[in-house]
């Protein structure tokens, strides 16, 4: 008997979810030839090769990573047989149009759901999810990591991937200090997600191969928290799964992908930002989280700010830096740098567009999300886009810098102007708070 003709993959994504479909379903896969990848969302991630060292024995050269707009052209080129969809935090509208594209062109579209997918820790699992970026993740995981901390519960995060660099040298990663942060010469998006834990005192991993991560974590973890990305659902199984919805998006936990998926999925689900939100969009979020999901526990929650001198911000003229995907992809036209800035009586928020200069990946990234107002994103996805932003905070008139970002940009920026940093942490309340469900888990598994 002849053997089977392979078929042939292209997978989409945005250097993450993408390079996990592959590690755990298509490396070692006989049955397919994954020809390459496609690239989006992030500025820069694609031109570049997945190397052997992760692609494996079938792909001795590694395989190609090209722009997502070339999709069609490859499809045809290549003869593919099935496009994989693989990144977050879109419309299910945004999917359905990539599926077009993909059958006009001639292929079939999947979609990997979590059996595929997931990984079986040998350690306990509590994943943090949610339904859109910047809908509070962060305030939860480190909420969560603090709970487990104060019963004695050795804790160790694994972040969702951010492989940006040279893929080689992220496949298993571990941070534990700001030296840590420096070796690894991350961007700013990294520094985001991972410097709140080094501050609070506990270790987090990331990188690649996420098979090769989960197995370094359990040598060292009583209890695992994976800390999502975007609104992807977990690499891992979890034990306990919490999902952040947002009051400031009603409607979004049912028309998004995969968020929609995580609501549907939830153990416990969090409607966070309610203080700003109005009572009917936080009913809407209820009534949707019930249509779907009959058995989560709802709770509701505050994200709230703490500045560290309001009296640098009152009367002054401020530039607004805020956390590059909430207010990118994630949709938002501010938050929270913004929001400090109003409440703490700034004179005037300053236009940072005024100073960006043609053709930088700043007036790129203004150009596509048009929704973002006043406010400076932290894209810092390589040196020049570092430089970039710290260029525009310089060139501006503005008298302060309110940096809503949950990184110390004293520590990676050069500025002339005196950095106010905005930070905010989850107050919740429900039948039961996040305490006694964490109680109730670590008692169910033995740990208490």
């Amino acid at each position: 008997m002849s053997q089977q003709k392979k078929k042939k993959v292209i997978i989409m994504g945005a250097a993450g979810r993408d390079f996990h479909n592959f590690n755990v379903y298509f490396r070692n896969n006989p049955e397919y030839e994954v020809v390459c990848f496609t690239a989006t969302q992030i500025p820069g991630i694609e031109g570049r090769t997945y190397p052997p060292e992760l692609a494996g024995p079938q792909y001795p050269n590694g395989i190609p990573i090209y722009p997502e707009n070339q999709l069609p052209e490859l499809i045809k080129k290549h003869n593919i047989d099935y496009v994989v969809f693989s990144y977050s935090d879109v419309s299910h509208q945004h999917v359905m149009d990539r599926a077009a594209v993909a059958a006009a062109a001639g292929a079939s579209y999947m979609l990997l759901g979590p059996k595929h997918t997931m990984l079986k820790s040998t350690k306990p699992v509590i994943a943090i999810g949610a339904v859109r970026t910047g809908a509070g993740k962060s305030t939860v995981s480190r909420k969560v990591a603090r709970i487990l901390a104060r019963h004695g519960i050795k804790v160790v995060a694994v972040r969702h991937p951010m492989p940006y660099g040279d893929l080689r040298k992220q496949i298993v990663q571990r941070f534990a200090s700001y030296e840590d942060l420096d070796r690894y010469n991350v961007t700013f998006e990294e520094r985001e997600e991972y410097e709140h834990y080094i501050d609070n005192g506990f270790v987090v991993y990331a990188g690649v191969d996420y098979e090769k991560i989960l197995r370094e974590a359990e040598k060292e973890a009583d209890v695992i928290i994976w800390d999502g990305g975007n609104n992807d659902y977990p690499f891992y199984v979890p034990d306990l799964f919490i999902v952040v919805a947002d009051a400031l998006r009603p409607g979004h936990e049912l028309t998004y992908w995969p968020g929609s998926v995580n609501i549907r999925m939830a153990d416990v689900v969090i409607i966070n930002k309610v203080a700003e939100a109005d009572l009917d969009a936080i009913l809407e979020i209820m009534r949707n989280v019930r249509s779907v999901n009959r058995n989560a526990r709802i709770l509701i929650g505050v994200s709230a700010l703490k500045v560290d001198d309001p009296s640098m911000i009152e009367g002054k003229r401020v530039i607004v830096v805020e956390d590059g995907p909430t207010v990118t992809h994630g949709g938002m036209p501010y938050a929270a740098g913004y929001v400090a800035s109003i409440m703490y009586g700034a004179k005037e928020i300053v236009d940072p567009r005024k100073w960006v200069k043609p053709g930088t990946d700043l007036a790129m990234i203004y150009e596509k999300y048009k929704h973002m107002k006043n406010v400076l994103p932290t894209l810092g996805y390589s040196d020049r886009e570092k430089k970039e932003v710290e260029e525009v905070i310089n060139a501006s008139d503005a008298d302060v810098v309110v940096s809503g970002t949950p990184i110390d940009l004293s520590r990676v920026l050069k500025v002339n102007k005196p950095i106010v940093r905005v930070r905010y942490e989850l107050e919740e309340s429900g039948d039961k708070k996040l305490d006694e469900i964490i109680e109730e888990f670590l008692r169910s598994k033995g740990l208490l």
